[in-house]
């Protein structure tokens, strides 16, 4: 029997934010067929095999949103990302979510440190903006001394005897995390929407282009929908 760490990608698997995070495909239920067979279960036939009549059946149900039959796919993925990240993730209701507690082992711990800083969006609160001569490196450095000091406090309190459920208080919100989401087709295209949008934050966008690629060889027909319309897959 083989073992693997959470906290480890699965073989299957992209890496974003400069490799410090990643998203991994676990497992899916179902195929493109099961969508057409899902939107044909009143005439008790079943399809293994996409033909030419399926694909527009299929384009036609995304078209007309005629939802249901999407969401008897369903993907789970691996994702590990900063906790900020992870508090957006989670905003998205329709998902199943699994994550490894700090209240239950103090190993492994990581933080993001971007590579670069943005500027604060003048006219938007929720915004950053890119700017060339918006020199970061210091302030990045800082970024990284601070996740050192703590971490020493964090392994400081655990070593003096304070619980890992309270010590973990002390650790900043851009700590990794890793966790489990299981979602039908239905509802993690809405989250694509979202999450890959121009408005979208920066980070989060790299997790659902990432998704995109993952899933794209499960779902072909259903990205060529969208690639007709002219969206980037």
């Amino acid at each position: 029997m083989t073992t693997q760490h959470l906290n480890v990608p699965p073989a299957n698997h992209v890496k974003v934010l400069d490799g410090q995070g990643w998203v991994g495909l676990i497992d899916h239920l179902g195929s493109e067929a099961t969508i057409v067979n899902a939107a044909r279960v009143s005439f008790g036939k079943l399809k293994t095999e996409m033909s030419d009549k399926d694909v527009k059946l299929l384009h036609y149900l995304i078209e007309n949103k005629h939802t249901s039959p999407l969401e008897h796919l369903v993907f789970t993925f691996s994702i590990h990302c900063p906790l900020f990240i992870r508090g957006q993730w989670h905003r998205h209701r329709t998902w199943s979510y699994n994550e490894i507690s700090r209240r239950y082992t103090e190993i492994d711990l990581e933080f993001y440190t971007p590579n670069g800083l943005r500027r604060q969006a003048e006219t938007n609160r929720q915004a950053s903006v890119d700017s060339p001569d918006f020199d970061s490196s210091a302030m990045t450095e800082e970024i990284r001394q601070h996740n050192l000091k703590s971490l020493e406090l964090y392994n400081s309190l655990l070593e003096r005897g304070v619980c890992r459920e309270q010590a973990r208080g002390v650790l900043p919100q851009n700590m990794m995390v890793t966790f489990w989401g299981t979602v039908d087709l239905n509802n993690l295209l809405h989250f694509l929407e979202l999450r890959d949008s121009e408005h979208a934050q920066w980070e989060i966008r790299q997790y659902a282009s990432a998704i995109k690629q993952l899933i794209k060889p499960v779902i072909p027909n259903v990205v060529s929908y969208f690639e007709a319309k002219g969206q980037v897959w």
